[in-house]
């Protein structure tokens, strides 16, 4: 491998032996008053062109020749280094995914009508159980209120024909007619109060009331749009799928860094969930992050980058990747710095066996050791052997 430094010098070199020639030349065109080589050029003399050729030829030899013999100064390199010490290393899972919250639905009546009562407006926080608005009934209220009243009357009934019974006085069949009466007008009661509560409309849960689609007066049904939208950003995750072959690296709680793009914010998360199904379509399964919303920043849609350890060593050597070359057989080598007397030192190739990369460091499974020195600068321009400054 050819390296810049020693061009430099072959360079030097070169123009050296192309200095001398040129004098050369100056020389002969002056020597014993004889004509120049303009002069011979101009009178197209070739036999004299020739001649002085040869001469000049002989002399660039000559001239190399002592080159070769000088002690010409060995290349040297301004370097930077670094000494290996061992690491704690992580392999980190890249991924993207997005975040989301089970808890933002649209709001929908269950029973339509015309919206008699809207009580909360976008941005206000509700509590689960508020009611949002009503619904006109119908003439649901009159109805529960009438059988509210035969409710009452058929339980006095079955009471009073009850004492009868317990004095053996009446028949058996009016007491039992009397008890099935009143379990039933009971059991009306109950479903028409069931459906007079469907007309209220009622928060799910606790949170921000997103968004109000209607206006109250407006008849109303349950619909692809609903009536408003309700969020709750306490309880946020991340959900992403993950590639079939990380199965048993990722388990329930596993840590993860989440980068927020649009937030150009990190935080900590913890795998919550792992999907156990298996797409065949891209072979990977699911995974959920839950992460922190202290500042209640995080939406749902927002687009999260994930960060998941799925390798870990206590005591790694590690070195920068940018500082690992490849030679022509394949072989991945750096440079370690030998014989180091004070802040000079020698440059020695050292092929090594990489292991994984992350964070612009890649994991060193052979060829050094801790304490070693290495190049960290200048890789580029320095070859085995070469004398190393710092």
């Amino acid at each position: 491998m050819k390296y810049q430094t020693q061009n430099n010098y072959k360079m030097a070199n070169k123009i050296m032996v192309f200095t001398a020639f040129a004098f050369l030349v100056m020389s002969c065109g002056n020597k014993d008053n004889s004509p120049t080589i303009d002069q011979l050029v101009e009178a197209k003399n070739s036999k004299e062109l020739q001649a002085k050729k040869s001469l000049l030829q002989a002399d660039l030899e000559k001239i190399e020749a002592a080159l070769a013999t000088l002690n010409v100064k060995k290349a040297e390199a301004l370097v930077s280094v670094a000494t290996i010490k061992d690491t704690l290393f992580n392999h980190y899972l890249d991924i993207q995914g997005n975040v989301n919250t089970k808890e933002n639905i649209l709001i929908q009546p269950e029973m339509p009508g015309t919206l008699i009562a809207l009580n909360v407006k976008s941005g206000q926080r509700v509590s689960k159980g508020q009611v949002l608005g009503k619904v006109d009934d119908g003439g649901s209220s009159q109805q529960v209120a009438s059988l509210e009243t035969q409710y009452q009357l058929a339980k006095t009934t079955f009471e009073r024909q009850k004492n009868l019974w317990n004095q053996k006085i009446g028949s058996e069949i009016q007491y039992l007619q009397a008890q099935t009466q009143m379990l039933s007008l009971q059991r009306s009661v109950a479903q028409a109060k069931a459906m007079l509560a469907k007309t209220v409309i009622r928060a799910p849960f606790s949170g921000t009331i997103d968004d109000v689609f209607v206006e109250r007066g407006q008849v109303v049904a349950a619909g692809p749009q609903g009536l408003m939208r309700i969020v709750n950003l306490n309880n946020m995750y991340v959900s992403t799928t993950v590639p079939e072959s990380y199965i048993g690296k990722l388990k329930v709680g596993t840590q993860v860094d989440v980068f927020i793009t649009s937030l150009n914010k990190s935080y900590k998360g913890k795998v919550r969930q792992v999907g156990n199904f298996i797409n065949p379509s891209n072979r990977s399964f699911g995974i959920e992050v839950s992460i922190p919303n202290p500042d209640n920043l995080l939406r749902p849609n927002q687009v999260a980058k994930l960060k998941i350890i799925d390798y870990t060593v206590k005591n790694a050597i590690v070195v920068p990747t940018n500082v690992i070359q490849e030679d022509g057989d394949g072989n991945k080598f750096v440079f370690v710095a030998t014989d180091t007397k004070g802040n000079t030192a020698t440059a020695k190739k050292t092929v090594v066996k990489v292991g994984k990369s992350s964070m612009n460091v890649t994991e060193i499974l052979s060829g050094l050791s801790v304490d070693d020195v290495i190049v960290t600068e200048g890789v580029n321009s320095i070859a085995d052997g070469m004398k190393l400054n710092f």
